[in-house]
């Protein structure tokens, strides 16, 4: 390539360079970022190893176009490239000859240019005049090298030693701290000796611009000198007043009497009177000595040893419970057990639990009543989005706006060592290059190791051990195993609609009362309306999207009574919907008549339990399967599970043993732009095939929820409580559940348990007579009994 005359051309890898120009002869380093950029240099090492290289006019451009490169550039060889690991590499090339682009290629992979090479044009120059112009540009790069102390001496040899005078300007124009325009200029210009008279005349510039920095430079100086003369005036006039004895006591003698008085150990004592020693020795003024007195204020503002006297009356911390919250038993259980221990032995230390459960079942508000029920402070420190470690153990004092973590400033705003510290949205924390606060927290919630938690701030041991931690969580799947292995998980499950009543009535009716201002004979709401409110308006595991929906009938209470349109309100169910205007969730319809091919299903989802339909069409066709519904890969390898096992009982289920070659299937999950995951839908896909293929009808009044394996078994699945809930409410008597989950009968609401018919099995051979409306077709497997409500209702005895 170095042989093209100019008149040729050639299509090359074209790399637009941001504040960088390489001249002909010079050897350049550089980082290449940008995807198309780290393309071209590939192209090139691929082919010849040879690039287009032409500086781009704003460096602020990120994807330039045509019009935003010059023309003029440089072709230069690759001599090196060194891939890092941020997708990106570092390359050393070297300039062989300048050369003009005739057209630009952007849209492609990276960019290519055709170009064509541009050669100095012929001029009549006298050798006394070149002679002249070099020497003068050699004696003000000589001046520069000696105002500019980065630049080395050597350079100038490198220069005198080559007798090339293009090499020379080239050289220069390298090296000199020329703006990007003045070098694009310097490489397009074709006259030789206007090349130099350009030089001259921007190394003059460039003289007067360092004259004027070194100016500025000894005025600075100059400045400084006067101040350090200031500080040593000042300190002798500190001396002459302490010599007359006008000092009176500062602030040095004040910490050390604060000191004095804490009550520390004598390793924490002895350090914080060695920071005073050095705030002592501190010159007037010094951002040090500010440093120091940040430090000192917040360890004297730490409540060291000072505890608040925690309650261990039994009956009251019930009370307490019990009226801010209605159920939530196996919390309450856990207050009174942890109060009734600390009552036989007052020197156990804090407790650790996590509050796990579906947004507004109450996890924060139950926390908050626990500090009200043991007489502790209360600090509340959200974690949603933390992604700095520092956060939780704090910076190094000596980084500017250096603070302690969020623990140890939540114990200082509790003013107390034994406060209960709720720990909010501990399943959001992030992490990033800044750490992982997750980490951070393990030793702080470690009963055996937080006795002497330090603080990056502090770098002092604080006992954490007091301190009753309490953590909240929508879900454990995000929650390390090394943390969530520290805690007591106790799970607060969707509330039953019954329990939603007993909730408004007690707490949110009168808390939005109070809130808009009403007394409670301007507002009632009859029993059935609320439960129109929570079956027709919310759809929620918790109570929040309640509490919403009355404090709109609070708000539309107000605007009546305000506007003398009423004196009060009574609000029945038949006025509902002229408050909160349409039904929002209309209850799922019960149908009427067994279907072939559509089986009910119970799913689990973060607003609690639902009722899933499964519907399965079979035609005849070549063998494929077809599966819809925005599906994860759990529940299509369901789905694959159920058709195997078919194929394998086909005969002694009655069903051709060829349908997977000349049957089109087509199984169907409605709602198909809800994402929808899990293997608790196998055995519904299952009985759908079933009874798709050998067109027997599936009883409308049966719901079914387990894993299903390939040869039929039936494995246990979780949030029991919520489907059975669902299906209680839709209508459904008969569920069939995994056996292994007969033992989570006693967990279920005492309402649905006596309400829904309970099949237990192990596999599904066993449920055909129970799912499948027929007339007692023979499967060679016997049903077992269905658990009668009595059975159900006595789980517990």
């Amino acid at each position: 390539m170095s042989d093209i005359i100019e008149n040729e051309s050639r299509i090359m890898p074209l790399l637009p360079l941001r504040g960088l120009s390489v001249f002909p002869g010079m050897l350049l380093t550089f980082d290449v970022e940008r995807s198309a950029s780290v393309a071209a240099l590939d192209a090139s090492v691929r082919a010849d190893h040879l690039i287009f290289l032409a500086a781009q006019k704003d460096i602020a451009t990120d994807v330039p176009e045509e019009k935003d490169i010059y023309h003029v550039g440089t072709v230069c060889r690759v001599r090196q490239q060194l891939r890092q690991s941020h997708n990106g590499c570092r390359v050393m090339v070297e300039g062989l000859f300048k050369a003009r682009a005739l057209s630009m290629d952007t849209e492609g992979k990276y960019y290519t240019a055709r170009v064509t090479r541009l050669d100095d044009k012929p001029e009549k120059l006298s050798a006394v005049r070149k002679e002249a112009l070099v020497r003068s540009c050699l004696s003000l790069f000589n001046e520069y090298l000696q105002m500019n102390p980065d630049m080395m001496n050597e350079q100038l040899l490198n220069i005198l030693s080559n007798p090339d005078i293009s090499f020379v300007v080239s050289y220069i124009a390298q090296n000199v701290h020329f703006s990007l325009e003045d070098k694009q200029k310097l490489l397009e210009e074709q006259y030789l000796s206007r090349r130099l008279m350009l030089l001259n005349k921007l190394l003059n510039n460039e003289l007067d611009i360092l004259a004027i920095e070194k100016e500025l430079n000894e005025a600075t100086q100059e400045q400084v000198n006067r101040s350090q003369r200031e500080y040593y005036l000042r300190e002798e006039m500190k001396i002459i007043q302490a010599e007359l004895g006008e000092d009176s006591l500062d602030d040095v003698e004040e910490y050390r009497e604060k000191i004095s008085a804490l009550p520390v150990s004598e390793e924490i004592r002895a350090k914080l009177l060695k920071e005073v020693s050095r705030l002592s020795k501190q010159p007037f003024g010094s951002s040090e000595a500010a440093v120091i007195r940040g430090y000192l204020d917040v360890c004297l503002d730490i409540p060291w040893n000072q505890m608040t006297q925690e309650t261990v009356d039994l009956k009251k911390a019930r009370k307490i419970l019990d009226d801010d919250h209605f159920g939530l038993e196996k919390v309450k259980e856990r207050i009174i057990e942890y109060l009734a221990v600390k009552k036989l032995s007052p020197e156990i230390k804090g407790g650790l639990i996590c509050l796990v459960g579906p947004p507004g079942t109450g996890k924060t508000s139950i926390a908050m009543s626990i500090a009200r029920a043991t007489n502790r402070k209360l600090v509340r420190i959200s974690l949603g989005g933390v992604h700095d470690e520092a956060e939780i153990r704090g910076h190094r004092k000596t980084y500017i706006g250096a603070m302690p973590g969020r623990i140890i400033s939540g114990i200082i705003q509790a003013k107390s060592c034994n406060p209960l510290m709720v720990l909010d949205e501990i399943d959001k924390l992030g992490s990033d290059y800044r750490g992982d606060p997750s980490a951070a927290l393990l030793e702080t919630l470690d009963g055996e190791q937080n006795g002497s938690f330090r603080d990056n701030f502090l770098e002092l041991p604080f006992d954490l051990s007091h301190v009753f931690f309490i953590t909240t969580a929508n879900t454990t799947d995000t929650i390390p195993r090394a943390l969530l292995d520290r805690m007591e998980v106790i799970e607060l499950s969707s509330y039953t609609d019954e329990e939603k009543l007993q909730i408004a009535k007690r707490h949110l009716l009168p808390k939005q009362r109070k809130k808009h201002g009403l007394r409670a004979n301007q507002l009632k709401i009859s029993d059935d309306a609320l439960r129109g409110i929570i079956s027709g308006y919310t759809r929620e595991s918790g109570v929040r999207l309640l509490e919403r929906e009355i404090a709109r009938v609070c708000r539309r209470a107000a605007a009546m009574i305000a506007g003398e349109e009423c004196k009060s309100l009574n609000l029945k169910p038949d006025k509902l919907e002229s408050v909160l205007g349409p039904v929002k969730f209309k209850k799922d319809e019960q149908r009427s008549q067994d279907e072939v091919g559509l089986v009910r299903g119970l799913a689990y989802t973060s607003v609690g339990g639902e009722v899933l339909d499964v519907e399965v069409s079979v035609v005849e066709g070549s063998g494929k399967l077809e599966l819809t519904g925005n599906l994860g890969d759990v529940m299509k390898e369901s789905a694959h599970a159920a058709v195997t096992y078919i194929r394998s009982r086909a005969e002694k289920l009655g069903i051709d043993p060829d349908f997977y070659k000349n049957k089109d299937i087509h199984i169907h999950f409605p709602e198909g732009a809800v994402p929808k995951d899990g293997p608790s839908a196998g055995i519904t896909v299952c009985i759908a095939l079933i009874s798709a293929l050998t067109g027997t009808p599936v009883r409308h009044d049966v719901a079914m929820t387990g894993e299903i394996t390939l040869r039929g078994r039936v494995l246990p699945i979780g949030g029991l409580r919520e489907k059975t809930m669902a299906a209680y409410r839709s209508g459904i008597r008969t569920v069939i559940i995994p056996a292994d989950n007969a033992s989570d009968l006693e967990e279920i609401d005492q309402t649905v348990r006596c309400g829904l018919h309970f099949v237990p099995t192990d596999h599904v051979d066993k449920v055909l007579d129970v799912a499948l409306a027929r007339e007692n077709e023979s499967t060679g497997v016997a049903a077992p009994p269905p658990v009668s409500k009595k059975e159900v209702c006595a789980v517990r005895q």
